[in-house]
């Protein structure tokens, strides 16, 4: 009989450890935010996903620059450790963090590729609407085509609309090669412009239309 107690009490002991050692894997699933942004250099993950609760204070990141680069997978590691579950449906490489309220930039004689843009493109809050502003002529996920002018220089690139917008109002699109977001300004049903010419869009957006 005694013998037949230790066993019980062992079963029972070892049924608390795992109980113990699951409770972590029941994660809550975060979903990453459009267009993460910070304001104080401190990357938390309340920054980057929407309904992380507890763990939304957890820094995992610290900005320098007007933008830094995290890498997808560690990103996700660092979630799961903080109980929350981010399966990026999308299979990011990266997520680009940027500084909110930024001033809007500008890149004189900027290389023209992808990358330049993306890098160069003005930093416009999504919160903001010219007066004026007409009617919507991009929908969320809309493929859009992103000009960027700079020197007497185009370059063009494709990416997908974030949020809905009208002539002259900004919005974000996705990179469709890179999956990096680029700030931009819609002038027309799937166009958009970004870098200098942006400013220019939003001040005048039915001259950019009548293009």
């Amino acid at each position: 009989m005694a013998r037949l107690r230790r066993i019980v009490a062992l079963n029972a002991a070892l049924s608390a450890i795992l109980v113990a050692v699951a409770a972590p894997a029941l994660a809550a699933p975060v979903v990453l935010r459009a267009n993460p942004v910070d304001d104080d250099g401190r990357i938390t993950l309340g920054d980057l996903f929407e309904g992380a609760g507890a763990a939304a204070n957890v820094a995992v990141a610290e900005r320098v620059g007007p933008s830094v680069v995290l890498e997808a997978g560690q990103l996700q590691a660092l979630a799961s450790q903080a109980g929350l579950e981010w399966s990026n449906p999308n299979g990011l490489r990266r997520v680009v963090v940027r500084r909110a309220l930024a001033p809007v930039q500008t890149a004189d004689q900027a290389p023209a590729t992808a990358a330049s843009l993306e890098a160069a493109a003005p930093q416009i809050r999504a919160a903001y609407r010219p007066a004026g502003a007409g009617q919507q002529v991009i929908a969320r996920n809309d493929m859009v085509r992103v000009t960027y002018q700079v020197g007497g220089v185009n370059l063009s690139v494709m990416g997908k609309a974030m949020r809905n917008a009208a002539a002259g109002e900004p919005l974000a699109i996705m990179n469709v090669s890179s999956n990096r977001l680029i700030d931009a300004v819609a002038t027309g049903p799937g166009q958009a412009v970004a870098g200098p010419a942006a400013d220019q869009a939003r001040a005048n957006p039915q001259q950019f239309a009548a293009r």
